[in-house]
């Protein structure tokens, strides 16, 4: 599969669910976090805690809850469902952290990203990480991972004012790295958030399609978005335009 576009300058990847199996670490957390609780179904609790993780995060995205407020309404809902909806802040609190400990015991890239990785660097097109998380967690994440060296710049929301879907997130990381809109392209698994957002920056949209949610006659992704199963089609893509210059961060990672 080769390209006929030109090859980008930069290209941007999402976090969670696109480089780092964030599926896999929240099963874990979740599983722990029911074990406290007493939640006897994890299918229930799996739909419920995706469910009011969008309704939460997106509020606290859009300014509407602090950080701390969506991880607390996420684990009252959990412990409704459980039969316990008496509980208290602090309670909360302590919660999520038997969460994020198990969530944290189980960050792992998918296979493909590090070799996808390495393969994109040596055409000479920088990367990039655009991400609605907590820049000091994203970045624990991609240190855990043994990629953050990998990327010039790394654009988290709570740093920047602003998180995806708005176009401004991808403008500043554009800005970041002195490249104009139309010389970059964004993946992530999310068609909302990573796709459309793009879209609307002017950035190519890359839409991961890892567990065939975008796959069905009523979840296809649009004709002006490309999607893939895995970041070895990535590297097809990227590799048909020949290598570009690598662009310089305004602030080089330690």
């Amino acid at each position: 599969m080769r390209d006929s576009r030109t090859a980008p300058t930069v290209i941007f990847f999402d976090l969670d669910d696109t480089l780092l199996d964030d599926r896999a670490a929240s099963s874990a957390g979740l599983r722990a976090l029911m074990e406290r609780v007493g939640h006897p179904s994890f299918t229930a609790a799996r739909h419920l805690w995706d469910v009011q993780t969008d309704i939460s995060f997106g509020a606290y995205i859009t300014g509407r809850l602090s950080f701390q407020e969506q991880r607390r309404e996420r684990v009252r809902a959990l412990t409704t469902q459980a039969g316990n909806s008496q509980i208290s802040d602090a309670e909360c609190d302590e919660l999520y952290q038997v969460y994020l400990q198990a969530h944290r015991a189980s960050w792992h890239t998918f296979d493909d990203v590090a070799p996808a990785l390495s393969r994109i660097a040596t055409l000479g097109i920088g990367l990039g990480v655009i991400t609605n998380g907590v820049e000091t967690l994203q970045r624990e994440k991609l240190t855990a991972l043994g990629i953050i060296n990998q990327f010039h710049d790394i654009v988290c929301a709570d740093a920047v004012g602003v998180g995806k879907p708005d176009a401004r997130v991808f403008e500043i990381a554009c800005q970041r790295l002195g490249v104009a809109p139309h010389q970059c392209w964004h993946v992530g698994d999310q068609m909302r958030a990573d796709a459309l957002g793009a879209v609307a920056a002017g950035l190519r949209p890359i839409l991961v399609n890892r567990y065939g949610q975008h796959t069905g006659p009523n979840n296809e992704a649009p004709s002006d978005i490309t999607a893939i199963e895995k970041l070895d089609d990535l590297v097809d893509l990227a590799g048909g335009g020949g290598p570009t210059a690598v662009p310089k961060a305004e602030t080089e990672l330690q």
